[in-house]
C-alpha cells in the first residue's frame, strides 16, 4: 500500500489531499467548455474575456492567500476554496448569461488561489510532523497524478455527458467539485511550530519574501526556473487541441487523445521521485530546463505524423517537472512560510503565462501555429536555461 507505513493522521490527510485535487482535476467541462459558450451567444473575444478575469483573479489573490495560509492555517484556507470551487460551477450550472459567468469566473479563480500552494504545503508539512519529509516528492507525485489521471478520463466523461446536454457536465462539475468540502473539512491541521501574533506572523512573512527578493539569490532563482517550466507546460497544454486539429484529427477523438496524454502525465508523476534520484539532481533540471522548450519547439515544426510522438515525450517530463521543482523549492523553504512561498511560485506561472500566451495566439493568427510554437519556445529556452545557470551559480 502506498500510505501503509505512514501514522494514521498522515495517511488520512494524504488520502482527502487527493480528494480535493480529484474534485479539481476531474473537469468534465473543458471538453465541450468553447461549445458552451458558443451555445450561450458568447463570442470569441467574451470567450477570452472571461479567461483574462479568471487568471487576473488568481493573479490578485494567489499571494495573500498564501499568507493566510500560513497565518490562519493551511485547513482553513483549503475550507475555503473548496466552498468556491462548487459554488462556482453551481452558478455555472444554473445561469446563461455573460454576466453570471463572469461571477462564476471569479470565484473558481478565488478558490483556485485559495488552494493552490495551500495544498502542497499541507502535504510537506503532515509528512514533516511524522519526520518523513524526505519523501515529499514520491507523495507529492502521486498526488500530482492524481490531477492527471482525473483530468485524462474527465475527457471522455464530459464528451459523453455532452452529447446529452452542453449543460449537463456543468451539473456534474458542480456535484464533483463539491466533493472536496467535507475532505477538507476533515483534515487535520500539522502541530508545526509557527510565530506567535499576526505581528510577528507579518513580520516574518514580509521578511522571508524580501530576502527572496533581494537577498537569496537561490531560491529567487530557483522561483524563476520552476515558474519558467510551470507557465512552458501550461501553454503547451492550452496549444494541444489547435495540434490535434492541425493532424486533422475527428473531433470525436479529441478525448481520446486527451486521456491518453494526460494518463501518460499521472505514470511519470508517479516515477518522478525515482527517475530524480536516479539521474540526480543536476542531471534532472538540464533535462527539464532543455528537454520542455525544445520539444514545443519541434511540435511545430515536425511533420503531422511526428506530433503524437512529440507530445507524449512533453507530457512524460510534464509529469516529472511538476514534482520535482516543487521539492526543490519546498527542501530550501521554512514551514512557517511555506505556503506563501508555493503561493508565490504559482503566482509567478500566472504572470508569465499571461504575458506568453497573448503573444503566441499574435504570432498563430498572424503567421501560422508552427511559428507561434517554435518562436515561443525558443524564447522559453532561453528564459529556462538562463534561470537554471543563475541558480546553479547561485548555490555554489
Amino acid at each position: 500500500m502506498i500510505y501503509g507505513s505512514l501514522p494514521p493522521h498522515v495517511r488520512g490527510n494524504l488520502f482527502k489531499l487527493n480528494v480535493i485535487k480529484f474534485s479539481k482535476w476531474f473537469s468534465v467541462v473543458m471538453p465541450i467548455v468553447i461549445p458552451f459558450y458558443q451555445d450561450n451567444d458568447l463570442s470569441l473575444t467574451s470567450i477570452m474575456t472571461l479567461k483574462s478575469v479568471y487568471a487576473i483573479t488568481i493573479i490578485v489573490l494567489e499571494l495573500p492567500s498564501g499568507y493566510f495560509s500560513d497565518l490562519l492555517g493551511r485547513k482553513n484556507m483549503l475550507v475555503t476554496g473548496s466552498f468556491l470551487g462548487a459554488a462556482g460551477y453551481f452558478v455555472y450550472s444554473l445561469t446563461d448569461s455573460y454576466a453570471g459567468f463572469l461571477v462564476a469566473e471569479i470565484a473558481l479563480g478565488a478558490g483556485q488561489s485559495f488552494i493552490s500552494g495551500t495544498d502542497s504545503a499541507m502535504l510537506f508539512d503532515t509528512l514533516a510532523s511524522a519526520k518523513k519529509q524526505k519523501h515529499y516528492a514520491r507523495y507529492e507525485g502521486i498526488n500530482a497524478s492524481v490531477g492527471n489521471f482525473s483530468e485524462a478520463f474527465a475527457g471522455i466523461a464530459g464528451g459523453g455527458l455532452a452529447l446529452i446536454s452542453l449543460r449537463l457536465p456543468f451539473y456534474v462539475q458542480a456535484i464533483i467539485a463539491t466533493s472536496a468540502i467535507p475532505a477538507a473539512l476533515t483534515l487535520v491541521e500539522p502541530h508545526m511550530p509557527r510565530p506567535e501574533g499576526t505581528h510577528d506572523r507579518m513580520k516574518k512573512i514580509t521578511g522571508v519574501l524580501a530576502t527572496i527578493l533581494r537577498y537569496k539569490k537561490d531560491l529567487r532563482f530557483n522561483l524563476l526556473f520552476s515558474s519558467i517550466i510551470g507557465a512552458a507546460t501550461l501553454l503547451m497544454a492550452w496549444f494541444a487541441q489547435p495540434l490535434f486539429e492541425k493532424m486533422l484529427l475527428p473531433l470525436a477523438l479529441f478525448g481520446v487523445v486527451w486521456t491518453g496524454l494526460n494518463l501518460i502525465t499521472g505514470g511519470s508523476s508517479v516515477l518522478a521521485h525515482r527517475i530524480e534520484e536516479r539521474l540526480g539532481e543536476l542531471r534532472t533540471l538540464k533535462l527539464i530546463a532543455v528537454s520542455i522548450p525544445v520539444l514545443m519547439i519541434l511540435s511545430g515544426i515536425v511533420p503531422t505524423f511526428a506530433i503524437i510522438p512529440v507530445l507524449i515525450a512533453f507530457y512524460f517530463l510534464r509529469g516529472i517537472a511538476t514534482p520535482v521543482l516543487k521539492d526543490y523549492i519546498n527542501q530550501h523553504t521554512g514551514t512557517e512560510v511555506r505556503a506563501t512561498v508555493m503561493s508565490l511560485r504559482d503566482l509567478t506561472i500566472r504572470v508569465f503565462f499571461a504575458l506568453f500566451a497573448p503573444l503566441a495566439g499574435w504570432l498563430t493568427d498572424n503567421y501560422n501555429l508552427g511559428t507561434g510554437l517554435a518562436v515561443m519556445g525558443g524564447f522559453l529556452m532561453i528564459f529556462s536555461l538562463l534561470t537554471l545557470v543563475l541558480f546553479l551559480k547561485s548555490r555554489s
